[in-house]
Order: structure tokens, then sequence, then C-alpha cells
């Protein structure tokens, strides 16, 4: 197994072949075709595609039935700002629709290099305050939305937060961020040590990170941006609940769970988990996956504790 992850593990990121293989996942034959339904929203001209993902047919009509709300999960994907798409976490969001019995949104924001640092944090930005200001087709309750990526989607849902947190145009409540990526520096000079141990030979590796990186940024000054990089802010007050699942034998271990103590340590509440055994990327494999089905008693009882802490107060503020 260590010979064929070392195979694997190889090589810089040349986009259009990385994007080609990625691609291949749309002829997944596993593909499970639940309700689902596109639409877009607008960062300034530019129209970004979401689309939304239906546990039940029920859920379809509630959700978009006048004078009802369900609760919604904003999804954001991972692939490094450069690769993957809607179509290819296909799958993905069906399966969370059905595990969580919650509308997924999934958006489509734009990708690099193409288009740099910050557009698409803003594409995801204006997905979000379209969600939670109500002009998507959804009728949404803003205490019943939590914002969830993967991998470069974790590091889009923890700057959408900081951002929204700083703009005051909306107020997350809550924030899912599934083996983020946080940092900054992926180089021998990295203070992590999951980067110097599993840099190498467990798929995602340290030098792809760096690629992914330099893709992304316009200048090297947008590595200290706390949009870009989620660990260089310095005041973390005031940001959603928040659960990180972070993976065993994956460089971006150390920096997701060093981000979660931080966010404790200023007086947010947080749930880190460590998934052992897992690779980076775990989380797009299939729904029967024991990793895979780890992460949802996660996220269930996250989602559920919260949302029952937040009827106490609730309640207790009516009283």
């Amino acid at each position: 197994m260590k010979t064929v992850l070392h195979a694997l593990s190889y090589g810089n990121i040349e986009v259009d072949s990385s994007r080609k293989l990625a691609d291949l996942k749309q002829l997944d034959a596993t593909r499970i075709f639940l309700k689902k339904l596109d639409a877009r929203v607008y960062n300034g001209d530019h129209e970004v595609p979401v689309r939304l993902y239906f546990p039940t047919e029920e859920a379809m009509e509630a959700g978009i039935a006048e004078g009802t709300t369900f609760p919604v999960l904003l999804f954001f994907h991972g692939g490094g700002w450069v690769t993957e798409s809607v179509e290819n976490y296909d799958r993905v969001c069906s399966r969370m629709a059905q595990a969580t019995a919650h509308i997924v949104v999934s958006v489509e924001y734009r990708l690099a290099p193409e288009h740099k640092f910050p557009i698409p944090l803003e594409d995801c930005y204006a997905a979000a305050k379209a969600l939670y200001t109500n002009q998507l087709i959804l009728h949404t309750d803003p205490e019943k939305i939590t914002i969830i990526g993967d991998s470069a989607g974790g590091n889009l849902t923890a700057a959408v937060c900081l951002m929204a947190r700083d703009r005051g145009e909306f107020t997350p409540r809550r924030q899912i961020l599934i083996y983020p990526a946080v940092g900054n520096c992926y180089t021998e000079e990295s203070p992590y040590r999951s980067v110097h141990e599993n840099g190498s030979d467990y798929l995602l590796t340290a030098v792809k990170m760096e690629d992914y990186l330099n893709l992304y940024q316009r200048t090297e000054e947008d590595r200290k941006n706390p949009y870009f990089s989620p660990l260089q802010e310095k005041d973390l007050k005031d940001l959603p609940e928040t659960l990180i699942l972070t993976a065993e034998y994956d460089p971006l271990r150390d920096e997701g769970e060093v981000y979660g103590r931080k966010l404790e340590a200023a007086g947010n509440r947080v749930e880190v988990h460590r998934i052992r055994g897992a690779f980076h990327g775990f989380f797009a494999l299939g729904i029967k996956f024991l990793h895979v089905q780890e992460s949802f008693r996660f996220i269930n009882g996250f989602l559920n504790d919260s949302y029952l802490r937040n009827n106490i107060l609730a309640s207790s503020e009516t009283k």
C-alpha cells in the first residue's frame, strides 16, 4: 500500500491535466438521482451558478413553498481553488442531502488561475449573502443555514464567515470545515508536523499545496491576508459555532486543528475531530466508506446540538 501511495503522490499541479482527471468523476456509475434544481446568484455582473439538492420530494416542496423553511447546508467544493466543480461533486452533495436531511446548495465559484484571489471567495460570499437574505428561490431561515466546505472549500467557508463578520451584511450561525486549507506555507519552513510527516506519500503533497497557493494568489502579499489564509487573522472573536474534521494522514491536519484551538481561545464554540486512518479527500468517497459514515455522525451530532441549543436560547429570550 505504501508503494502504491508513493507512486500516486507525485509531481506538480498541471492545470489542464488535473482538471481532466477530476472531471472523470462525472462518469460515476453509482451517482444517485435526487430532486435537484439549478439556479443562480450574482456577484456584481457575474452570474454564479448554484445547484440545490433536496433530500426528499417533500423537502423540495417545503423548500420553495411560501411561508415554510427547511434547514440548508451551503456547500463550497474542494479542488485547490483550481479544479473540481458542482458537477463533479454531484454524488457528494446528493449523499449529504440524504445523510443530513438538509437541502444542500452547492456553489460553482470561478476557479484559479484564470480567476485569482479574491474572485472565487467573492463568488462564494455573494452566494452566501443571497441565501441569508432570501434572494434565492428557497425560503430560508438564517438560523437554519450552515456553511460547509472541504479542503479549499473549507478555506472558502472560513473566509466567508470572517468576511461576513467584518462586513456585517449577514450573520452565519454555524460553519463546518472538512480538512480545511487555512495555512499559507507548505515548504520546509512550515511550523506544522503534519506537513513534514504527511507531505510526500499520502496523495495530497506539500509540493502540490504550494502549487495550489501559487495558482490562487495574485501576489505573495496575499498569503498574509486572513481571507486568503484564515490562520493569519489575529481577531477571531464573534465567529460561528464551528465543527472541524481533520484526517490523520493529511498535510493539512495540524493547521485545521490549530485553527480550531484559536477559535475556541477567542470564545467561540468549537468541536474538532480527527478521523483516524483517513487521507485527505476521503469525504468524496462513497457513503458506505467508514470514514465518511464517521464524519456524518459528527456532522449530524453538531447540527442537532446546535439547533437544540439555539431553540433553548430562543425560548429563554422569549420568556
